[in-house]
């Protein structure tokens, strides 16, 4: 391990906070000021610590009888011999020392597209979130068309989409150093205009091939639409993760859908949304063949058969309970 040498702060994710160049051992670390690493941590002594050679071309780092001793895989040790990966705990403050020779890991490919941020996908963001606020209010307006109630449906909706693209914009600043709110904005935009699409299409596609299981459990394509939303923001700000996001959104939209079938089961009884389709629409967008009166006839009177039975056997019931209380 060659000189100079690297003492570095990190967080308790490993992250470095602070580095700074010593070019000569030893190395005194601690709180006073006639040290070569100054730690600002009060837990930890005035001199605490020193880096030496171990003689054999490697560091050696050696406790100086602080009260709180150094901290190395848990447990507290006079000495500590130090790789470049060795990571130490003085008082409250995590340390490592590199030498000039130490190896890097490879560049990591930038999956961050630089290409697609700013205003362009702002304005596209925006577009979407107010296309989606329009296209909803005018599908379920059955009062006469006033310009005003469109307005300010836009208007909280570009609102609601602006504060929710600030919020994962300051996350962003955070922990990704910068911003990129337009990114944001444009992901809840696509988002929700994804979730418009799949309402109008599901329920057409409900009504036209009677296939009423997408409007029963049509909600829980909502939670995956709000997931992948959570993804693609975690993505834009730490792009080098994407398996983790992506097992966190599968959880997230796990426990959604769990949450939405316990509660249809609380309140109704059964685990679907609804027990009819709720929009109808023209009969031209039909395309299942319509039931004949005698097949809807046939199917009440096997209905009904299967409601007696049950009665007679709630009736039969009754009569033997009181035989037995005779």
């Amino acid at each position: 391990m060659t000189a100079p040498y690297f003492i570095e702060i990190l967080t308790e994710n490993g992250e470095v906070q602070q580095r700074q160049r010593i070019d000569a051992l030893p190395i005194r670390i601690g709180r006073g000021y006639d040290n070569d690493f100054i730690l600002d941590d009060a837990h930890t002594a005035a001199r605490h610590a020193i880096v030496e050679d171990d003689g054999a071309g490697g560091l050696l780092l050696r406790d100086l009888g602080s009260q709180n001793g150094v901290i190395h895989r848990g447990q507290r040790q006079l000495q500590v011999a130090l790789s470049g990966n060795s990571i130490v705990r003085l008082g409250h403050t995590r340390l490592r020392v590199r030498a000039s020779d130490q190896p890097v890991a490879p560049e990591l490919s930038d999956t961050t597209r630089h290409d697609w941020e700013g205003l362009r996908p702002a304005v596209a963001g925006l577009a979407m979130i107010g296309a989606s606020a329009a296209f909803s209010n005018w599908l379920s307006d059955a009062d006469a068309f006033e310009p005003i109630s469109y307005l300010m449906i836009i208007a909280y909706a570009l609102a609601g989409g602006l504060v929710w693209a600030s919020i994962w914009a300051v996350a962003n600043r955070l922990f990704g150093h910068v911003a990129r709110f337009g990114r944001h904005l444009f992901i809840i935009g696509c988002g929700l205009l994804a979730m418009e699409v799949w309402e109008l299409g599901s329920n057409v596609a409900a009504y036209a091939l009677s296939l009423e299981v997408l409007t029963r459990y049509g909600r829980h394509m909502f939670i995956v639409i709000v997931c992948a939303m959570i993804y693609y923001h975690l993505r834009t700000i730490k792009p080098q993760h994407p398996r983790r996001f992506g097992l966190v959104a599968v959880v997230l939209a796990i426990l959604g859908s769990t949450l939405i079938l316990l509660s249809n089961l609380q309140t109704s009884g059964r685990l679907a949304d609804e027990a009819y389709m709720s929009v109808i629409y023209p009969p031209a967008l039909r395309l299942s063949p319509n039931q004949t009166t005698q097949a809807f006839f046939r199917d009440a009177a096997g209905l009904q058969r299967a409601v007696d039975a049950e009665r007679g056997k709630v009736a039969r019931g009754a009569d033997e309970d009181e035989d037995s209380g005779d």
